[in-house]
């Protein structure tokens, strides 16, 4: 037995499932979805097949004849979830397995009408990644088993269901119902399955390009993300062909936990995005940027998961850079080096979750996510492109994913290709402390520009009464604002709050990262005029990366604490699990007077 995946049953000395097809209706009454998979492999084979689930009641399991297949379903573990080991006959090219999820499945969040925008209609989303693709179907849940995919969904007639697939067509049927058919020639790593079902309308972008969004919301996100065929233009001129054909985007209810998630073909994006300036937008140069770094080129497991961010971190930056020129880029960076002391900061008691190859034997990695493998891993890229020079690192990309093409790879086999592409280089950048030590080396690369120190000492010296003049502040970008409000002194007096907010407009800001930055720093300042504000962005928006701050600063006083408590027993049912399971370890965090 071989199982490369400390995070999977996956045994690649067993049959290899090579495509899926899945049959599916989506029941919002008893809220599971119930059906079949049927697994495919590449080679008839025989004797056990073990399948990774979670919450799923097994029904049975069939040779393509009908003939039942003899299995047993292991009790549940806190991480794994539970082995499912089908005994295969002889001889046997696929199995269907009849199965349903369950309502509280890791996987699915299920909406009620009154948590949607429009009010009328249920909604549900997937979300699959880093392991909760074995809690929406039994499968070999690893980066490595790769796999093509058909789907046929049956929902509601109101509704429909879009996936990380192509469109096939629909079907309406006399009960009511609607079936819609999808299909996934290329094959993907089992976290990027994704599923949404709701009250949806589409408006095409480009002829490659549309965004899809509840019907109140969708002309918004059309003009929010008008010019994403430039990106997908732009990116192709840095990384090659885009190979998946078409690049939709969804822009889910506020409840979904992440700013993107990179399905293919379908990237899932959350609203906060929606800022009505188009100063978010760029969220999803890094979200394209995955269609070449994470799903073109995959970590193997969650224990080189800085292979998808870190390179897709640093691709993304490439974007920047290319359509807004260096500065941004840099501002970027500088930016990203906030997100990634903070992390480092988080786990300073853990410094194992500070290395770029992790060791996660019994972690679950919801439990280690975090900055790091996203900003120390795109600063060691930058570390190997500065230390190779421009043409040679460009060669080495180019190489890179034309051999790892639709392929799985460890950190171990990242590095010796660079050695063999990059001779020395490894060792140029010290390697061996960039992904084997915590914390981040003395020598990483450091982004500077004349506006980023200006800013940067602008913040500095509001604690000796300096105040930014109205005319630079109308001349800065919302970027260059966020750096500036990262500098500023906090906790601050009442008064200086009010100041602030007087100057820079901050309670009414549509832009989240600007919005949440300004929160923050009212919530550590105890500042009550903003606590209706603080409570209506937590009850509205179940991103993890404002929760988490806000939650963490709300902890600074008994009365913010007692302000957070209150929020999240009312917050808490509209949260996605995963949001949810992050602000409860807040909680449980905070230190009392």
């Amino acid at each position: 037995m071989a199982r490369p995946d400390p995070h999977s049953h996956f045994d690649d000395s067993q049959p290899r499932t090579e495509s899926w097809d899945l049959k599916l209706k989506a029941d919002f009454g008893r809220r599971v979805l119930e059906g079949s998979i049927t697994l495919r492999f590449g080679a008839p084979g025989e004797g056990p097949l073990d399948l990774d689930t979670r919450g799923l009641d097994i029904r049975g399991a069939r040779t393509p004849d009908g003939a039942a297949i003899p299995f047993d379903l292991q009790p549940e573990a806190a991480i794994l979830g539970s082995r499912l080991r089908l005994h295969l006959p002889a001889g046997t090219a696929a199995v269907t397995v009849d199965y349903a999820t369950r309502p509280d499945s890791s996987a699915l969040q299920w909406l009620d009408p009154a948590q949607t925008e429009g009010k009328l209609h249920p909604f549900l989303f997937s979300q699959c990644q880093a392991i909760h693709a074995r809690a929406l179907a039994p499968c070999q849940d690893s980066p490595g088993a790769r796999v093509a995919y058909t789907a046929e969904i049956t929902v509601p007639g109101a509704l429909a269901a879009v996936m990380s697939a192509g469109p096939e067509g629909d079907v309406h049927h006399a009960d009511g119902t609607r079936t819609f058919s999808f299909r996934m020639p290329q094959p993907i790593p089992p976290y990027l399955l994704a599923l949404a079902v709701g009250r949806l309308e589409g408006r095409d972008l480009s002829p490659r390009a549309r965004v899809w969004a509840e019907p109140g919301t969708v002309d918004r996100a059309a003009w929010e993300f008008a010019e994403v065929e430039t990106f997908i233009q732009k990116a192709e001129g840095l990384f090659g062909p885009y190979d998946w054909d078409r690049y939709d985007m969804l822009v889910l209810p506020p409840s979904f936990p992440y700013g993107g998630m990179e399905n293919p073909r379908m990237t899932f994006l959350t609203p906060t995005l929606l800022a009505g300036d188009r100063s978010l937008v760029d969220v999803v140069a890094h979200e394209l940027a995955h269609s070449w770094t994470g799903n073109l080129v995959t970590n193997a497991t969650a224990e080189h998961f800085w292979l998808n961010e870190g390179w897709t971190v640093w691709a993304e930056r490439r974007i920047l850079r290319a359509l807004h020129g260096d500065g941004a880029a840099t501002l970027s960076w500088a930016l990203g080096q906030k997100a990634l002391e903070d992390s480092l900061a988080r786990f300073d008691k853990e410094p194992h979750l500070t290395l770029l190859r992790t060791h996660l034997e019994g972690i679950d990695p919801d439990d280690a996510f975090s900055s790091i493998p996203y900003e120390k891993g795109a600063r060691f890229i930058r570390a190997l492109e500065l230390a190779a020079g421009p043409e040679p690192f460009e060669a080495f990309l180019q190489e890179y994913m034309d051999v790892f093409r639709f392929r799985a790879i460890t950190t171990e086999q990242f590095c010796d290709f660079v050695e063999a592409q990059l001779p020395g280089v490894l060792r140029k950048v010290d390697a061996e402390a960039w992904l084997h030590q915590p914390g981040m080396p003395a020598e990483a690369p450091v982004f500077r520009s004349e506006a980023l120190d200006a800013l940067t000492a602008l913040g500095a010296a509001w604690a000796a009464g300096q105040r930014p003049d109205p005319g630079q502040v109308a001349g800065w970008s919302p970027s260059e604002l966020l750096i500036y409000l990262q500098n500023l002194p906090r906790p601050m007096p009442e008064a200086e709050c009010a100041d602030l907010d007087s100057r820079l407009g901050l309670m009414g800001r549509g832009n989240y990262e600007l919005l949440v930055e300004w929160l923050c720093i009212a919530a550590a300042s105890g500042y009550e005029p903003a606590f209706p504000r603080i409570r209506e962005v937590l009850l509205r928006v179940g991103r993890m990366k404002y929760l988490r701050p806000l939650y963490r600063t709300l902890g600074a006083t008994a009365a913010t604490r007692d302000l957070a408590r209150s929020i999240f027993a009312e917050a808490s049912p509209g949260y996605h699990g995963l949001s949810r399971r992050v602000v409860q370890g807040v909680l449980d965090g905070y230190q009392e007077d």
